[in-house]
Parts: structure tokens; sequence; C-alpha cells
């Protein structure tokens, strides 16, 4: 299921179990379902600035078991702050990962959903975000952050 968002568009996935992927790709099987359609209002929402969290269930069939431990660590950021990389390898018990951490970010199925966005360098800077076709991914972070009150000038 394909949406507009202030940024471009957004594709959304869902197996029978939940939604399977948020990409800012066009996704080559991109059905509708209720869990897409779940996912869309709830998205529509956040960006309207009327949402701080989601409850669509997710369908996580995929990424190694280090990197679902990234992601749940992920999901554990409240609206509205930043963790550093390190202190995602913190929060998974594996502190020397910071590296790691930034691959699983990465490798996200649910952008957005699962707050990959929140995550910034130990020294307070941005890093690198999803990019998609219309948009650098630096600017869809920054967007993402204001949307959620985060103070960019503070990073």
């Amino acid at each position: 299921m394909k949406i507009n968002v202030p940024f471009g568009s957004i594709w959304l996935d869902a197996d029978d179990e939940g939604l399977s992927a948020v990409s800012f790709f066009e996704l080559a099987n991109h059905k509708t379902n209720p869990f897409t359609e779940l996912a869309a209002k709830e998205l529509t929402e956040y960006f309207a600035g009327q949402r701080t969290y989601f409850t669509v269930p997710l369908s996580i069939n995929r990424g190694t078991q280090f990197q679902r431990q990234v992601w749940r660590a992920l999901s554990q950021i409240p609206f509205g702050e930043t963790r550093s990389y390190l202190e995602i390898a913190q929060a998974v018990d594996s502190p020397k990962a910071v590296r790691a951490i930034g691959q699983a970010n990465s490798k996200n199925p649910f952008p957005i959903i699962v707050p990959c966005h929140r995550v910034i360098g130990k020294n307070g800077k941005l890093t690198g975000y999803l990019g998609s076709s219309e948009h650098d991914g630096l600017s869809i972070k920054k967007f993402l952050l204001k949307i959620e009150n985060v103070p960019l000038d503070k990073i």
C-alpha cells in the first residue's frame, strides 16, 4: 500500500500477523490489508502531530537475533527523545557494538514506527538515515525529529 507523506511517498506491506515493511522505496509486493490500513491511519496522524506512538502489530519475520534485539531497543526510545548509538549498544548489553547498532538501524524494516530516526551520534550530532528517491535521509531524519519537537539546535 502506498501512502503520501510530507516528504514524498512510503510503501507499506503486511502479512497475516501484522505490518511486515515500511519503505521509502517502492516494494515489489505491497498489498493492502487491515494492518496496512491501520499503519497508514497511524502514520497520517503522526505526520499531523496527533500521534506519539504506534499500535499497529508488527510481523518481524526477518533479521538476525541481534538486529531484532536492537529494533526492540529502538522501540523503547520515547517520542521526542533521542539516544546515541552507544546508549543503544549498552541497552542491548553490547557496549562495544556501536557500529553493529548502526548496521542494525540501517536494516530496520519499520522506519518511523520503530524509531531509528531517534538515534544520534554520541557527540550529539545527527548521523545518516535511510533516504528516499525524493529526499536525502538526513533531511527526512531532521523532519521527523522536528515533528517530535526535538530541539535540533542541540543536535
